[in-house]
């Protein structure tokens, strides 16, 4: 295989031919992009809740003590109920009237500092929960932030960022709603479940075996109601996605929508998907609507058959009527927590098909990952603030696609400014994208100065490598914070000196505040233009030793362009750069020129040398130049 490099002896005209692999054609790989729940691990929301819930351990075996305090507190009544009826009615009744009556007193004291109690313990209880809940969504939303910014660019290309808006709000919500209801009245209805049926075996064995038994078809519903719910559950979370999906497009892309006329179309495609959630949110109250009504009609039958027998067997003597009374009460808190925990698995089923979405999300690791075991760079050589870029044998396709770059080798010397040249889809992007590690190779390696891009921390590799993209992307804030996102501790004299070797200066100056003019969103409060020299101004204030422009002088006007070109060529004097060209001026200050045609390199040489040839870039020079003329040329007006 020919590798085309640049020698110590100078650039090597003429064409660089680089074969293409063959092979047998494989199948396309499904992408698991296409699904809004990314593949994860089994049981991975489960863990994933419960290492949020573990660095608070002694809050929530705090807040469960005052959950059994509370519960303890509210089913003490129906047993007050039964000793007042069988020993204290019977008391007043008879010679010891006065005991009765302080027996009466005690049991309403009792019933009255146990209502207080309850009252007490639940606020209780609702504060410590309430604070463990809080803890946990801010450090499950933190966790989803930090970990897009962690994945890679190839993530984000195809997962969409209304699917990561998504996670962060509406499915963060749904276990929210778990947690703040749901869960509270789970734990308050197993335990007061456990403390009922315990109380009823305790008062008459009997009527705790037939409450027991009656809970089996009880049981049955709930598992149905389960089964069921999840697939509606699962739909409708997916469905509100698409719907976020699609506005947050809409809203992005609003420019390209009203140029266009798509507002038309775009009613249309939300109001298809804003109706299929509205059709998955009825689903969802059917099968709430249908468990309802059928747990309380099996309820109320148990609750009648069992009090009934009682009455039964109180007539035989066999029963103390204290003791029906109380179990009647029980029997009735004991049932009336079912229209609760329909609404604990309305919540659940929610909250768990948003949490397997946020835990297939938190399962991502990134395709460049951070290197184990870092190696450091080599300071600097003397002379030159550039360093050496090898590309050893790289290759590289993307995971779905096919091979992007085939086989190749290319060495570019510190210190020189580099030209890529080509048609739109011939490699140059994802070229430069390889060597800011954006992307790692699917074969071979990128070096360094002969460190393999792979083995240097990420930190590291952004000091020395920085990329000015087409799109300049501003974030909100003064235009003075921008410029020092690549070196936060610069000073106000460096980020203006900055500017002025840019030609940016006077423009910035003339802004409302100066270089204290918030550019808002995205940049919008300045021009196109204006934008693209302060990704200049930032990349450069960060002094790295490889700087990348990618198409970044496409948006400046012909008296922008030639304003900044000198400055331009006194900061790129002296470090590696490489600049994707589609402007003749650009390619003018570049030391060597690289041409590339679906992904292979075609020709490699000075500007004066491809010039001088009969080959691409000879034609792609006077098409230029051509262009040039008729830009220049004068407009004779017509009639």
């Amino acid at each position: 295989m020919t590798s085309t490099a640049e020698t110590a002896g100078g650039p090597q005209p003429g064409p660089a031919q680089t074969p293409h692999a063959s092979g047998p054609e494989q199948p396309p790989v499904p992408d698991p992009f296409d699904r809004d729940v990314l593949p994860a691990p089994p049981h991975a929301a489960r863990t994933l809740l419960a290492s949020l819930l573990r660095p608070h351990k002694p809050r929530v075996a705090a807040a469960a003590l005052l959950l059994l305090l509370q519960q303890a507190a509210v089913q003490a009544g129906p047993l007050l109920v039964a000793f007042a009826i069988d020993h204290a009615v019977p008391a007043l009744r008879g010679e010891g009237g006065q005991s009765g009556q302080l027996l009466l007193a005690a049991v309403g004291l009792a019933y009255l500092f146990c209502a207080l109690a309850s009252g007490g313990l639940q606020y209780a209880f609702i504060v410590a929960a309430a604070r463990v809940n809080q803890r946990v969504l801010l450090e499950l939303r933190g966790r989803i932030y930090r970990h897009a910014q962690a994945l890679d660019v190839d993530f984000h290309d195809r997962y969409t960022s209304g699917r990561l808006i998504s996670r962060s709000t509406t499915d963060v919500g749904s276990l929210r709603e778990l947690l703040d209801e749901g869960l509270q009245e789970l734990l308050a209805v197993i335990v007061s479940v456990v403390y009922i049926v315990v109380t009823l075996l305790w008062l008459d064995p009997g009527l705790g075996i037939a409450a027991l038994a009656s809970f089996v078809p009880l049981a049955l519903l709930v598992r149905n109601f389960q089964q069921r719910s999840a697939r509606v559950y699962r739909g409708r979370s997916t469905a509100m996605a698409a719907v976020i999906v699609k506005f947050t497009e809409t809203v992005g892309g609003i420019r390209a929508v009203q140029a266009f006329r798509r507002e038309r179309a775009n009613d249309e495609e939300f109001a298809r998907l804003n109706g299929r959630h509205l059709k998955m949110n009825g689903d969802s109250l059917l099968e709430m609507a249908r468990y309802v009504v059928t747990s309380r009609l099996t309820a109320n039958i148990a609750v009648a058959a069992i009090v009934l027998w009682g009455a039964y067997r109180v007539a035989a003597q066999d029963l103390a009527l204290g003791v029906l009374a109380a179990a009647a009460l029980y029997l009735r808190r004991l049932y009336e927590p079912i229209d609760h925990l329909g609404m604990f698995l309305n919540s659940y089923q929610s909250a768990a098909a948003s949490l397997e979405k946020i835990a297939g999300l938190l399962a991502q690791r990134p395709s460049v990952p951070e290197p184990s075991a870092p190696r450091a760079l080599p300071p600097r050589g003397e002379g030159s603030g550039g360093r050496e870029v090898v590309f050893d044998s790289v290759s590289f396709g993307y995971r779905t696609g096919d091979e992007v770059l085939p086989r190749f080798g290319l060495t570019l010397r510190a210190g020189r400014t580099v030209a890529l040249v080509g048609a739109t889809g011939a490699g140059k992007s994802t070229l430069v994208k390889l060597l800011a590690r954006f992307y790692d190779p699917t074969g071979g390696r990128v070096l360094l100065d002969g460190v393999d891009l792979r083995d240097v921390d990420g930190s590291q590799l952004r000091r020395n490598v920085v990329m000015v993209t087409q799109e300049a992307f501003l974030f909100s804030g003064t235009v003075a914070e921008n410029i020092a996102i690549g070196r936060p501790d610069a000073t106000r004299t460096e980020i203006e000196n900055t500017a002025k070797a840019l030609g940016a200066h006077d423009f910035i100056s003339g802004l409302p505040e100066g270089y204290d003019t918030d550019v808002r969103k995205r940049g919008g409060r300045i021009s196109a233009g204006q934008r693209q020299l302060v990704a200049f101004a930032r990349a450069l204030l960060a002094d790295p030793a490889v700087l990348i422009l990618d198409e970044a002088t496409s948006s400046l006007d012909i008296p922008g362009e030639q304003a900044v070109q000198q400055a331009m060529m006194t900061v790129l004097r002296g470090r590696t750069a490489v600049v994707i060209a589609h402007r003749l001026s650009t390619v003018e200050i570049a030391d060597r020129v690289l041409v590339m045609e679906d992904g292979r390199l075609v020709e490699d040489g000075t500007p004066a040398q491809l010039i001088a040839g009969e080959g691409r870039f000879a034609g792609l020079h006077s098409a230029w130049r051509e262009s040039l003329v008729q830009t220049h040329a004068p407009h004779h007006d017509q009639r």
